[in-house]
């Protein structure tokens, strides 16, 4: 199984806490996902994150067709960082580690994900053809909504 990767670094002008409070509270992140992906949370969800918390939701990431998508928080550590896994849906992996750094002017929020495709080797190709390039679209929104919100250092 091969396991592919993505960082994103990002600085916005907000402090930390103010950051936490953001990328912690899970009903925003419709927020920060296009539209096109079709997202839809279908389980209640508190304001604020926790370990062991499981969200639920639907996306539509290929040819529109709805899934199911099932996550945990597998670690919190507030203000710094907080994990997010699979445990269902589209993907054989997928951890998604979230950290948050103060540094001068506001704060450095980094996205690293882990990830693995169905059907091996078959997933190296869809790789490059969709995934990649679908994942870099969905952080690309993110970042723009993130700059537009809060401001670029």
């Amino acid at each position: 199984m091969k396991i592919f990767s993505l960082e994103r670094k990002l600085n916005l002008k907000m402090d930390i806490s103010e950051a936490w409070d953001f990328f912690s509270n899970p009903n925003n992140l419709p927020l920060i996902t296009p539209p096109s992906l079709k997202l839809n949370i279908t389980s209640e969800l508190p304001d604020k994150m926790y370990t062991g918390m499981i969200i639920t939701y639907t996306v539509a990431p290929l040819l529109n067709i709805p899934m199911t998508w099932v996550t945990e928080i597998t670690h919190v550590e507030e203000p710094n960082f907080f994990v997010d896994e699979q445990r269902f849906g589209p993907y054989n992996f997928w951890h998604h580690e979230h950290r948050f750094k103060v540094i001068e002017g506001g704060a450095e929020i980094t996205d690293l994900v882990h990830y693995a495709l169905p059907l091996d080797p078959l997933s190296r190709i869809a790789n490059s053809l969709i995934v990649k390039k679908q994942l870099d679209e969905i952080f690309d929104f993110r970042s723009e909504y993130l700059e537009k919100r809060f401001g670029k250092i």
